[in-house]
């Protein structure tokens, strides 16, 4: 059998030490330009690649970095933006050899502990924060454990120099609006996500900041949970109004797709009786009955980005500029000018009403 080339193979090729081989495939100064050429023609000619486990304890580094989620399981698994931000995680990781370690958990205490444990047992050298929180006290709890980390936000949130990676959501939901009024819509409502999340916050603040501009009146607003069962509920409570929105603004796509099925049920015609707008573009967006209006965003590249920064702020580098490419407006088929006035009254629906 083929003996395994070595790093000491590779040093005796290239005619250096093995410390030299290490200072080249780690990165560090102090090798000339002529022994790192050799080096690593040897490498490649013996088709050797270091230990990543001996590259780590080199560095002094785990070689991974950690993500933890706390969300409700059945938020969690119906949410597509996860799946699509850790494929765009494990792009950016898998290309400087850092892998993703991940926790969910169920509550306050649990999350704090992950990160604890994170630092105390040297499981992970930075940490992505997601789903910000108004006053979030983690990006100051993980800073005194000694962890990097890379706050995943509405573009322009300010932290106090930690390193925010995020897209401009309040345009999307800002366009959503205008593209309304421009086809006749005045009573816009909106069906916001879980509250006190920093981009529920500020989708919601665009939503009632493009009303005011237009000089429409403050449409009805319903505090949901994400869930394609609270989209539906909160959708039941909205066309129960006296005076119903002729138009709808949800926090997401799930939500959207549930309140088309639930104005469909009462007997409404989307979007002649009643326009729809979501937001993320998820797969099954244009394939909804009608084609769903949304607001689209590059998770995977949102996700990649964030991966260099972290990684970068953990081997003490620069991070690289960040240039994500912007929010779209999708116009399908769930928007539409607004019926005449005299438009019917949409019949009681016997399910139960939602919880502002």
């Amino acid at each position: 059998m083929n003996k395994r080339a070595t790093i000491g193979d590779v040093a005796a090729r290239a005619g250096v030490s093995k410390s030299t081989v290490s200072f080249v495939v780690n990165g560090r100064p102090g090798v000339s330009a002529s022994s790192r050429d050799r080096v690593l023609r040897a490498a490649e000619a013996l088709g050797w690649q270091p230990n990543a486990r001996a590259r780590a304890l080199s560095r002094n580094r785990t070689q991974a970095v950690g993500l933890v989620i706390r969300r409700d399981p059945e938020l969690l698994s119906t949410d597509p933006f996860f799946p699509q931000f850790m494929a765009g995680i494990e792009i950016g990781l898998a290309a400087q050899e850092y892998s993703l370690v991940l926790q969910v958990v169920g509550d306050v205490q649990s999350e704090r502990s992950a990160y604890q444990r994170f630092a105390r047992e040297s499981r992970a050298d930075g940490v992505f924060l997601t789903d910000l929180r108004i006053h979030d006290s983690r990006p100051q709890e993980v800073r005194e454990l000694g962890l990097s980390a890379v706050v995943v936000a509405p573009e322009g949130t300010d932290l106090d120099g930690h390193p925010t990676i995020g897209m401009n959501d309040d345009a999307g939901v800002r366009r959503a609006v205008h593209h309304l009024h421009s086809l006749g819509h005045e009573r816009i409502a909106h069906v916001m996500g879980t509250a006190g999340y920093v981009h529920t916050e500020a989708r919601r603040r665009a939503w009632q900041e493009s009303l005011e501009e237009l000089g429409l009146p403050l449409g009805t607003l319903v505090t949901a949970d994400f869930t394609g069962g609270a989209g539906a509920r909160a959708t039941h409570e909205l066309l129960d109004l006296p005076q119903p929105p002729t138009a709808i603004v949800y926090g997401n796509d799930l939500m959207a797709i549930a309140g088309l099925s639930v104005a469909t049920d009462r007997g409404l015609r989307v979007p002649d009786d009643l326009s729809v707008v979501g937001f993320d573009d998820i797969p099954l967006a244009p394939y909804s009955v009608p084609p769903l209006t949304t607001v689209r965003q590059n998770v995977v590249a949102w996700g990649t980005a964030a991966a260099q920064t972290l990684v970068a702020l953990v081997e003490g580098r620069e991070p690289p500029a960040v240039v994500l490419p912007p929010v779209e407006f999708v116009v399908r088929g769930s928007t539409g000018p607004p019926s005449t006035p005299s438009r019917a009254r949409p019949r009681k629906s016997p399910q139960v009403r939602a919880r502002s």
